[in-house]
């Protein structure tokens, strides 16, 4: 049997992980590696746009450079 589980991202990886410690069930994500490119682009798009109306304030490359 097949079911189909939506779960908030924050609890993904320990639901995963606790499923994959059941010899029974067998885990895979159900979002391709395509398709998650895909949802943070989209998220990077929105939040450029939330930027340009002065609603957040993004890192500046000199900034995301010194966390490296």
């Amino acid at each position: 049997m097949k079911i189909v589980l939506e779960i908030k991202d924050s609890k993904a990886d320990f639901v995963m992980e606790l499923l994959k410690n059941l010899s029974f069930v067998k885990t895979r994500p159900l979002v391709s590696k395509k398709n998650k490119i895909a949802e943070d682009l989209e998220e990077a798009i929105h939040e450029v746009n939330l930027a340009k109306q002065g609603k957040i304030k993004l890192k500046t490359a000199q900034e995301l450079l010194d966390e490296l």
